[in-house]
């Protein structure tokens, strides 16, 4: 047990240096902070449903849409396809792309003739793609509430207090692990194919995204970030087996 925890602190410490030395993540972060505001900015400036348009009524929108019985953000309009789950999207990129230059430039090959699990790896990725992610949620909250302030909207709340808001935000990061295991898993599968894995990864993603608002309302509580947060620690350690298994089983090319 010592032996792998001392191993992956070595190779996190190898991931997050290579992740925060590559142009990617500061892309990937300012996308993330950029899209809020030009959402905002641009449908504040199509006009509301009086003009026979379709634009956010709260700052808060941006993020999420309040859960309702019958299920939260349910209904397919802009703003509730237009605001925070579309960075999963981005987290998807971020992942594959990250993953699929390990083995193009091959370093994976070169570092698992050094190591022969692949446990490691897989559980390092794991961690530092969630962080990258994480960040990639928190520029688009930072985004959102400036997007919200140049637009004019208000910051009134309606159906949930400061709590949910919060709580709602902790869920969106702790489900980052999840899409993030997932991502990986297809990442490892295509290996250099960018292409493939970020096929893949966002076809899942697009399959899963009417799963998120139920998952992260604004008026989320306790419940929802306990959860978010077991099935992030279960898809890490379930999905990380296989893509350890993966790796075993194939080719590195």
């Amino acid at each position: 047990m010592q032996g792998f925890i001392k191993k992956l602190k070595t190779m996190l410490k190898v991931d997050f240096t290579r992740m925060f030395t590559m142009p990617l993540i500061y892309v990937m972060a300012g996308v993330s902070f950029a899209m809020p505001i030009l959402i905002l900015v641009m449908t504040s400036m199509m006009g509301g449903a009086e003009d026979g348009g379709v634009t956010f009524t709260s700052v808060w929108q941006a993020i999420s849409s309040v859960g309702v019985e019958s299920g939260a953000g349910m209904s397919m309009d802009l703003t509730t396809m237009c605001n925070m789950n579309l960075t999963y999207f981005l987290i998807a990129v971020l992942v594959c792309v990250f993953t699929a230059q390990d083995f193009r430039s091959g370093y994976a090959k070169n570092l698992f003739t050094v190591r022969s699990k692949k446990v490691d790896y897989v559980f390092s990725k794991t961690l530092v793609c969630f962080t990258g992610g994480a960040i990639m949620i928190l520029a688009y909250f930072i985004g959102a509430m400036l997007g919200g302030a140049v637009a004019g909207l208000p910051f009134t709340m309606e159906g949930f207090n400061a709590g949910g808001v919060i709580a709602c935000m902790f869920a969106k990061i702790f489900l980052v692990a999840v899409f993030v295991s997932i991502f990986l898993t297809f990442a490892v599968i295509a290996k250099q194919r960018t292409w493939l894995s970020i096929l893949l990864a966002i076809g899942v993603g697009a399959f899963m995204f009417m799963m998120i608002p139920m998952m992260t309302p604004l008026n989320a509580n306790f419940i929802h970030v306990i959860m978010t947060l077991a099935g992030g620690a279960l898809f890490a350690v379930g999905l990380g087996a296989v893509c350890n298994v993966i790796l075993n089983k194939t080719s590195l090319v």
